[in-house]
């Protein structure tokens, strides 16, 4: 490998067989410059940016946080078998260290763990990644003698879920998880009934919305099916869609955005399966 740019004593961009790879390690970019041999022995982590992300801002952002913790996370999302997310999304790698970092800061700084909004929603509406969010906060404490909170698992969850909207904060997470309890609440109210968070069908349909925001997001809704399909799907369940067009409204309301028909038609066929007898 070939360092392509130093940007500080712990992180190089570099040529890596045609690719330019982000390296870090403690004092990899020391007295190097651009031309010379990567020192492979002092290399800890490799990134390669995806999604057409700018390497010079990635590497920016990864030089700020020490690279002993983006060891520390990388090891333990690969211990607890997460190495495919970490090898795939360089930017939740560089989320969950810098929020290791700040918390880890916190702690030597005496000041009181932060208490996560919407614990509750976060365990029902996303299971997995809490389940994942627990899972590496307990591997990370093996590390750390204990020292994160409890709190901490949530934390991770938010930017594990976080991580569709290929994004910095967790701003849009936030949003996305209080409006789909407002929708889950739609339905309730519109069909007198109370859905069981953890049914398979209201899974795929909380995993629908969950999409959808994120198509949203990169404004790229689905609009490819044919008129009559989306005809069909409302004059065969009319309480659902009249369902769905309420939650489409809420939508347009609490994102500024407008639905296509395509959507609202998908929309329809998940309100009809999660109230189906």
């Amino acid at each position: 490998m070939e360092i392509l740019r130093v940007f500080n004593n712990n992180v190089v961009l570099a040529k890596d067989r045609g690719r330019e790879v982000i390296l870090t390690g403690r004092g990899l970019g020391f007295k190097a410059k651009p031309g010379m041999k990567v020192d492979r022995t002092k290399v800890a982590r490799v990134f390669v940016p995806a999604d057409g992300r700018d390497p010079d801002h990635m590497a920016q952002l990864l030089g700020d946080i020490p690279p002993e913790i983006i060891k520390l996370v990388s090891e333990t999302m690969d211990e607890i078998g997460m190495g495919e997310e970490a090898a795939q999304n360089p930017t939740l790698v560089m989320a969950l260290a810098d929020h290791v970092c700040g918390a880890l800061r916190r702690v030597k700084n005496g000041i009181p763990s932060i208490p996560y909004p919407l614990t509750e929603e976060v365990q029902s509406l996303y299971e997995r990644e809490y389940e994942q969010g627990q899972e590496l906060l307990h591997a990370l404490n093996r590390r750390l003698n204990n020292a994160l909170s409890s709190s901490e698992g949530v934390a991770f969850a938010l930017h594990l879920v976080n991580a569709g909207f290929a994004t910095g904060d967790l701003s849009s997470t936030y949003t996305m998880t209080g409006v789909i309890q407002q929708l889950l609440a739609v339905i309730e109210s519109a069909y007198g009934i109370t859905l069981d968070e953890h049914s398979v069908n209201v899974g795929r349909f909380i995993t629908h919305l969950r999409y959808l925001f994120v198509r949203i997001h990169q404004h790229e809704q689905l609009e490819r099916e044919p008129e009559a399909i989306v005809e069909s799907i409302a004059q065969s369940y009319p309480e659902a869609s009249q369902c769905a067009g309420r939650i489409a409204e809420l939508i347009e309301l609490r994102l500024d955005t407008t639905l296509t028909k395509d959507e609202i038609a998908y929309l329809t066929l998940h309100v009809a399966r999660v109230t189906a007898a």
